[in-house]
């Protein structure tokens, strides 16, 4: 029998999520699904089972219940199964799949409101879960959610900027973007407004006209007391995303991230540890201003600033070294 996540692979990132990825997951379950094509804009899958007791029940939350009976692998076993992947073990790279489609998920809510519907950014989620699993090399140490973060989001950029955008960005331009897009969802949060340029340049230590330029490359920025969609009731603001949401697979990732950073941090001088860390809110410490960290460290503001740029370039190459993005530091 053909390996279905094989063929969806095959198929690339412009294709619809609908039948595949649910028989993707569960292949061994067909019978229990039904393609519900009267109504043809949404063309949404539903259990055969719950048909008639629950017409509205879409296929998002029906993904999402479904996904939530496959449980998390122990390190262990993340060892175990990969190496069994290393030799072919199809059964194997099926498991770790099965098992990691809660972290996707997760990933894919930051992404939320920016030109894919949720199902498409979970699908080119499930595309880079599915690279990350045959390039995963559990000799090195780390955890499997660690490594596969940064694999998920690349597959869920790539497609926002292919797919959602009538000019199409350079990768590394989308990445950027994506930095100064998570301030303003943290701005927003924290302010109870859509945050102005000039906040996100503060926010940031960054130039205003370097922000006010990338965000001006947005495309789908929107005021956040506007309806999330034509269908909605609900305000944008009250849709976004908590990224201190403190799900398993949040806490398994960031328990495991900051690890590792603790072995990163002591690669750096004694001076850009403590202000990446005072900065960033790392190793135990509060997130700072580079003013309050000056105060605590004796230093200027400016002479702070230059450390932290030092100890980030720093920083970053040692985590690109391993294979991880820098990006992570800002979650």
């Amino acid at each position: 029998m053909r390996n279905k996540s094989d063929s969806i692979k095959k198929k690339g990132g412009a294709k619809k999520i609908k039948e595949a990825v649910i028989e993707q997951v569960f292949e061994n379950k067909p019978e229990k699904f039904l393609l519900n094509r009267e109504n043809t804009e949404t063309e949404a899958i539903v259990p055969h089972k719950y048909t008639r007791r629950d017409e509205s029940l879409g296929a998002t939350q029906l993904y999402l219940n479904e996904i939530g009976f496959s449980p998390l692998l122990t390190a262990e076993e993340e060892v175990y199964y990969a190496r069994l992947i290393a030799k072919g073990d199809q059964d194997a790279r099926k498991r770790m799949i099965e098992s990691n489609l809660r972290l996707v998920v997760k990933i894919a809510r930051h992404y939320n409101n920016r030109g894919l519907q949720f199902l498409d950014l979970i699908e080119e989620g499930n595309l880079g879960l599915m690279h990350a699993v045959e390039k995963f090399d559990p000799e090195r140490g780390f955890r499997f959610s660690t490594y596969a973060t940064w694999w998920v989001r690349q597959a869920i950029e790539r497609a926002i900027m292919n797919q959602a955008r009538t000019v199409r960005l350079p990768i590394h331009v989308v990445k950027e973007l994506n930095v100064y897009l998570q301030a303003a969802r943290e701005l927003t949060q924290k302010l109870d407004h859509k945050p102005t340029a000039d906040e996100i340049a503060k926010w940031l230590d960054r130039p205003f006209e370097e922000v006010e330029r990338m965000l001006g490359l947005n495309e789908h920025i929107t005021s956040v007391d506007a309806p999330a969609s034509s269908e909605a009731d609900k305000p944008l603001l009250e849709t976004l995303s908590d990224n201190r949401e403190n799900d398993p697979e949040h806490i398994l990732e960031d328990e495991n991230l900051r690890k590792h950073l603790e072995a990163w941090l002591k690669e750096l001088s004694t001076n850009q540890r403590e202000v990446i860390a005072r900065r960033y809110g790392l190793l135990g410490c509060d997130r700072m201003t580079l003013e309050e960290v000056g105060e605590v460290i004796g230093l200027t503001r400016e002479r702070v600033r230059q450390i932290q740029v030092e100890g980030l370039k720093t920083l970053r190459k040692i985590m690109e070294k391993q294979g991880f993005s820098a990006s992570l530091l800002y979650d």
